[in-house]
This record gives structure tokens, C-alpha cells and sequence, in this order.
């Protein structure tokens, strides 16, 4: 047989049986006198059991030690091992619909989605701070904490976060700290409302928040981008905001003695 009569006889590509043979998983075949392969009918059923390998899901380097006369492994032990993963896999895709089906069966996505189901309903617990464009950026930094923050570091963020907004009184002091940053649009980072906004800032965030131990290194590259997000006059506000809790954490002042 021709190359092209093999791979129609077997159900795949040209391309594909020289694949397999580049990578050893194909017998090459003699070649007739004007150079052309001489495919056998025993190239035929190494080519078809490739195929079966592989549409299982089996890899190329699975399907070589399954073909392989010296293989470490046998191929119950490769299928038994392939059982597993698919196993592994179905579980995951499960889980994937699970939260995929509580984001669609949700009143609303936020804007910030898709997010967790515990994120998306703290997001709509600051339903009044919706139309503060300084709020909407707080909710982008927490969804971006949940993504990249180790499980438990996350879950203790966001329970600080959940415990603030059980209070009508914390939210409000919320609301207003942001409405003093959202004014600072436009103004010198040396002005007077700068640092009315870092203490009523610094008085509505827990110290729970900041990175427990280690200083604040405001020129680390997390806090560089952060900064360089906003405003200079609103970066300069959040920048003194932090310096006040830290600073209230090393004294042993309260949130709200230290941003008197």
C-alpha cells in the first residue's frame, strides 16, 4: 500500500503517519525500487491500535510505552491510570458547572464577573456605593484578590470585608471616604482635602486588612501599579491612609484613634 491508501484505509492523515513515524511510534516500511513506501497490512493494525490509543486520550508517550516490546508499563496499567485522570477531570468539570450555574442563576452578574458566588453577594451588599467610581475600583482590587490570593489568605480577606458591611454605621463611614477620593480627581496631591480623605480612609479599614508582620513596602511593584491606577492626589491619600494603620498598629492605637 501507498502512504495515502494506508492513512484512508486507517481513517486518518497523511500527515499524521508521518508524525507517528518521526517519533518512532510507526514502523518505517521498505521502500519499492522507485523509492515510494511499501506499507504492509501489519503497518495497517499498528497504525488502527494508535488511533484507538489516542482517541481514548492517551498522549503519544503513553501510546509509545503501550506499543513498546520493553514497556515499563502494561497497557491495563496505562488504561487504569487514564481511568483515574478522566475521573480527576469529570470531577473538576462538575465542579466548574456547579459555580457556573450559581453565577447564571444569580439576580445580576457584577460587573467585575465572573466572580465567586461568596464574592458576588458581598458585591451587592455595596449596592449603595455602586455609583462611587473609587468603590468600583475597591471591587476590582477584591476580585483580583480572589483570584491570586492563596485559598486561606482569601477566605480571611474576604470574611474581614463581610464583617465591615454587616454595619449600616461602616458602611456609610465607607461611602463617605469615598466620596472624599472621588473629589480629589484634578486636585494637588498637597492639598488639604488629601489628608481629610487618608484619615477617613484609614478610620474605615480594618487593620485586619494589611499584611500581617512585615512593614508595608510602599514602593514593592503591587503597590507602584495600584498607585499609579488612580489619581496623584487620591494615590497620596491612600498612600498616608496606610501609613496611619501601620503606624497605629505599631503603637497600639485603635482604627480610629489613629486617624485622629
Amino acid at each position: 500500500m501507498r502512504i495515502g491508501e494506508l492513512a484512508e484505509a486507517v481513517g486518518v492523515t497523511t500527515r499524521a503517519v508521518r508524525h507517528y513515524h518521526h517519533l518512532g511510534l510507526l514502523p518505517e516500511p521498505e521502500r519499492r525500487a522507485n523509492g515510494y513506501r511499501d506499507y504492509t497490512l501489519r503497518h495497517a493494525v499498528v497504525l488502527a491500535r494508535i488511533r484507538r490509543l489516542t482517541e481514548l486520550g492517551l498522549g503519544l508517550a503513553e501510546v509509545r510505552d503501550v506499543l513498546a516490546d520493553d514497556a515499563g508499563k502494561d497497557l491495563v496499567e496505562v488504561l487504569t491510570e487514564l481511568d483515574e485522570d478522566l475521573a480527576r477531570q469529570e470531577s473538576a468539570i462538575r465542579e466548574r458547572r456547579a459555580r457556573l450555574r450559581a453565577l447564571l442563576d444569580a439576580e445580576a452578574l457584577p460587573a467585575e464577573g465572573p466572580v465567586s458566588p461568596e464574592l458576588a453577594a458581598l458585591f451587592a451588599r455595596t449596592a449603595p456605593l455602586s455609583d462611587s467610581p473609587m468603590a468600583a475600583k475597591d471591587r476590582e482590587v477584591l476580585a483580583l484578590i480572589e483570584t491570586a490570593a492563596p485559598p486561606e489568605e482569601r477566605e480571611r480577606l474576604m470574611a474581614v470585608v463581610g464583617a465591615v458591611l454587616e454595619s449600616p454605621e461602616a458602611v456609610a463611614r465607607a461611602n463617605e471616604a469615598y466620596a472624599l477620593l472621588d473629589a480629589l480627581v484634578g486636585v494637588d496631591p498637597g492639598d488639604p482635602r488629601v489628608e481629610a480623605a487618608a484619615r477617613r480612609l484609614a478610620e474605615c479599614t480594618p487593620r485586619e486588612l494589611l499584611p500581617e508582620g512585615a512593614a508595608i513596602d510602599h514602593d514593592s511593584s503591587f503597590l507602584r501599579a495600584l498607585y499609579a491606577d488612580f489619581a496623584p492626589a487620591q494615590a497620596e491619600a491612600i498612600r498616608r491612609a496606610l501609613r496611619i494603620l501601620t503606624d497605629a498598629r505599631t503603637d497600639g492605637t485603635t482604627d480610629e484613634e489613629g486617624a485622629r
